[in-house]
C-alpha cells in the first residue's frame, strides 16, 4: 500500500488511520481485536487514540481504548514494530487536575498511557485541545522533555485554528522548543470552515502532517441517514441530526452519484476525496466490524476523477 510523509513527524504511514474512539464503547475487546487485526492484514498501519476515550461510555473512566490497543499489541508483539501508534493529552479525565497541558499533567499523563498501551515509546503525541490557562512555551517545554527521554516520537496538535497553530509554531522558533509536526482537525466533505482557509494554507505552507477526525461527519456520509427515523440506527445516530439540511442531501446526492459509476459506496468515496485532498495526510475513520476495514482498503485504493472531485466540491460547497 502506498504510504506518505506524515509532515516532518519522521515517518511515513498508510493512506487512512484507524479511529480507536470505537473501543471499549461500540465494540469490545474481542472485536477490536478482529478489526484491528484485519486493518493490519490489509496494509494499515497507524491507530489513534486518546486518554479520555471511552469515558462518555456508561461504566467508562476513560482509558478503555488504550487499555484494549495494548492488550492486543501484549497478545501480538510482532505487530509492534508493524503500526505507529497516536494518542492525545488534555482531556478532562473528569478528577481534580487531570487535564490541560500543563508540564505536571503531561508528564503524569503520558505515564498512564504508556503503561496502558504496554508501549515504551509513543509514535505521535497530541495536544487534544487548546488550554487557554498553559503557555504554549510550558506546554512545548514538556514535549522536549519528552522527546529527549524517548518516551515520545514526535508531537502534534488537534482543534487549533489557524492563530493559535501559528502562535504555537512561533513559540517553538523562538525559544528552541519542539514544533508540533502534525494537525488533527475536523474535516470532511461536510465540516470544511474549519480547516478549508488559513489552517489548511498554514499547514501545507509549514509541511504539516494533516490527519482529520470526523472524516465521515459521524456516520452520515455513509448514507445511511437521511430521515430522523434513520438516526435510531447507531448510538453515534444523535451526532448525526445537525447533517439532515438541504445542503447535506445535496451532498449525499453527488456522493451516490459519483458511487454509483465507480462501483463504490458512498463512504469509500466519502474518504477518497479526504485521501485526495491537498493539505490531507489521511483521514481517521473507525470501524466496528471487519467488513468497515475492507471498505477502507477499496477507498485506499480509489482514485477518484477531476470530474468526479469537481462534483463533490461543488455539492460541499
Amino acid at each position: 500500500m502506498e504510504k506518505r510523509p506524515l509532515g516532518k513527524a519522521g515517518f511515513d504511514i498508510a493512506p487512512l488511520v484507524f479511529g480507536g474512539n470505537v473501543f471499549g464503547w461500540t465494540i469490545d475487546e474481542k472485536t477490536s481485536f478482529d478489526v484491528l487485526d484485519a486493518f493490519v492484514d490489509h496494509g494499515f498501519d497507524a491507530i489513534d487514540t486518546a486518554d479520555v476515550y471511552s469515558a462518555w461510555a456508561p461504566g467508562n473512566k476513560g482509558g478503555e481504548s488504550e487499555t484494549i490497543i495494548g492488550n492486543w499489541l501484549k497478545a501480538r508483539p510482532a505487530v509492534r514494530d508493524k503500526v505507529v501508534i497516536f494518542t492525545k493529552v488534555g482531556s478532562d479525565l473528569g478528577t481534580p487536575g487531570s487535564k490541560g497541558l500543563s508540564e505536571r499533567w503531561i508528564l503524569k499523563a503520558v505515564e498512564d498511557s504508556l503503561r496502558r498501551l504496554g508501549v515504551e515509546r509513543i509514535d505521535l503525541y497530541f495536544s487534544h485541545w487548546p488550554d487557554p490557562e498553559t503557555p504554549y512555551a510550558e506546554t512545548l517545554g514538556a514535549y522536549d522533555k519528552l522527546l529527549k527521554a524517548g518516551k515520545v516520537r514526535a508531537v502534534g496538535a488537534s482543534n487549533l485554528d489557524a492563530g493559535q497553530l501559528g502562535e504555537a509554531l512561533a513559540v517553538a522558533r523562538a525559544e528552541g522548543l519542539p514544533a508540533y509536526r502534525v494537525l488533527q482537525p475536523e474535516y470532511n466533505l461536510y465540516d470544511r470552515t474549519s480547516y478549508d482557509g488559513a489552517l489548511r494554507d498554514l499547514c501545507i505552507a509549514e509541511g504539516l502532517g494533516v490527519v482529520t477526525y470526523f472524516s465521515l461527519a459521524s456516520g452520515f456520509l455513509s448514507a445511511k441517514y437521511r430521515t430522523k427515523a434513520d438516526l435510531a440506527q447507531s448510538p453515534r445516530g444523535e451526532g448525526v441530526e445537525k447533517y439532515l439540511t438541504p445542503r447535506g442531501m445535496k451532498i449525499l446526492d453527488a456522493l451516490e452519484a459519483v458511487a454509483a459509476g465507480r462501483g463504490a459506496s458512498p463512504a469509500e468515496i466519502a474518504l477518497a476525496w479526504l485521501i485526495a485532498r491537498p493539505g490531507v495526510t489521511a483521514p481517521i475513520a473507525s470501524a466496528t466490524r471487519v467488513s468497515h476495514v475492507e471498505s477502507f482498503a477499496r477507498a485506499a485504493a480509489l482514485k477518484l476523477s477531476g470530474e468526479d472531485i469537481a462534483l463533490l466540491d461543488a455539492a460541499s460547497a
